[in-house]
């Protein structure tokens, strides 16, 4: 259970306890992210996470930051994605006080010293490098570029080098004074606290935040034409991710495409995993996946394979997609994936960051909550003629898109093999 209440600023603050845990977790939520932002400042709301771990008035370095936290045995982090980011503090109930208390003072005032910014640039580039040089991360950027194209919800959120060299305490400032607002940020609280508790502190700690939100993301526009992105890299391995536009987050069959998606390859018992990995002995990893923003969304299969096997391990995959799209899925494959999906989520919110994360995302994107009882019902109410209506709409050859790093082969090479 939930309970959401408003600051006297009009700051959303939703609290979920959990009995039987020793750990609260408070988290931040803040509508940020690349769809914020134009093509000549991409990447300051990733950069701008970082800096905020950089002091404010009581914390006034990131030592100071750290030491607070560590100095109490908690952990924290941040995350920025494309549509919000997030900044969270997980401590034991006891000292739930300093978790405000931190978190408050980066994120209200928050100084963005030059000389940190200068030294920050450094590392987000060697950031970028480190995942430039992962092939498993870089196929899942080029496929969110192949499938959204050229236009923010395409772009991946650790920016453009040119960006990073160049922005500067006032456009920190700016971008701060334009998103991080009242009315474009919640405060979600989880664990062993009440409800009195944690809006008091809440009040306390974060009433002072201010302004009102001066920027809105871009709306999408419509998936890419392009069917293959084909990036030459040495490596040992062929890393490839193979999928289709999907469903967006609103859209009534959502969970019906995470069934889906779970049959496919979201487990080890999956149709990838066993006909591919086990059976083929083709690839150590491979999974199915899906993403889901508030206005588009993708379901796609990932796969590391050598590089002599490529060939084989698309048409692996494909025949896997063409067996659901024409044939469908079997009982038992629902009944399974129903109940691991159900499984996965229960157990995920015992976890209070996990708990904390569930409720506040819901309330910040979609200004609604869907609680555990209404995606089991959800889930409960997915029948075999809708998983099969919906993977013969989504799974055609003509909607395949495929990301490849590391292959000798050529784009009209790779492209004749998107066929069954």
């Amino acid at each position: 259970m939930y309970t959401i209440n408003t600051l006297s600023s009009g700051l959303p603050v939703i609290t979920a306890p959990l009995s039987g845990t020793e750990s609260v977790t408070v988290l931040v939520f803040a509508g940020a992210g690349s769809r914020y932002e134009a093509n000549d400042e991409r990447g300051i709301s990733h950069f701008l996470e970082h800096m905020f771990f950089k002091g404010g008035n009581k914390y006034r370095t990131t030592k100071d930051v750290s030491a607070a936290i560590d100095g109490i045995g908690g952990s924290f982090n941040a995350f920025t994605g494309k549509e919000y980011a997030g900044y969270y503090v997980k401590v034991a109930k006891e000292d739930v006080e300093t978790a405000f208390d931190v978190l408050s003072d980066m994120l209200l005032h928050a100084s963005f010293p030059q000389e940190e910014i200068e030294k920050e640039r450094g590392v987000i580039i060697e950031e970028e490098r480190m995942y430039q040089d992962t092939p498993m991360y870089r196929a899942g950027w080029d496929f969110e570029l192949l499938l959204y194209g050229d236009q923010p919800l395409g772009w991946d959120t650790i920016g453009t080098e040119e960006v990073i060299q160049r922005v500067n305490q006032a456009d920190f400032s700016a971008h701060k004074q334009r998103l991080y607002t009242p009315d474009n940020c919640v405060i979600s609280i989880a664990g062993n606290i009440t409800v009195e508790q944690a809006t008091q502190y809440a009040e306390q700690y974060f009433g002072a935040l201010g302004g009102t939100k001066g920027a809105h993301f871009t709306p999408f526009t419509g998936y890419s034409t392009e069917s293959v992105l084909h990036s030459a890299k040495s490596t040992e391995q062929s890393h490839l991710v193979l999928g289709v536009p999907g469903v967006p987050h609103e859209d009534e069959r959502y969970v019906t495409k995470r069934i889906l998606s779970t049959i496919l390859g979201g487990t080890m018992s999956s149709r990838m995993f066993l006909n591919i990995r086990e059976a083929m002995g083709m690839c150590y990893y491979i999974s199915t996946e899906t993403d889901a923003y508030l206005d588009a969304g993708a379901l796609s299969t990932r796969a590391g394979v050598d590089q002599a096997r490529l060939p084989e391990a698309i048409a692996a995959i494909m025949r896997e997609y063409k067996a659901v799209a024409i044939d469908g899925v079997t009982d038992e494959e629902l009944e399974r994936a129903k109940s691991y999906f159900k499984g996965r989520l229960k157990l995920g919110l015992e976890d209070t960051e996990e708990r904390a994360h569930f409720y506040g995302k819901q309330l910040l994107l979609y200004k609604h909550i869907d609680d555990i009882a209404d995606f089991v019902a959800a889930v409960d109410s997915i029948t075999k003629n809708d998983v099969n209506t919906l993977a013969k709409e989504l799974l055609t050859p003509e909607a395949m898109k495929l990301t490849v790093i590391g292959s000798r082969l050529s784009k009209d090479e790779l492209q004749n093999l998107l066929v069954w």
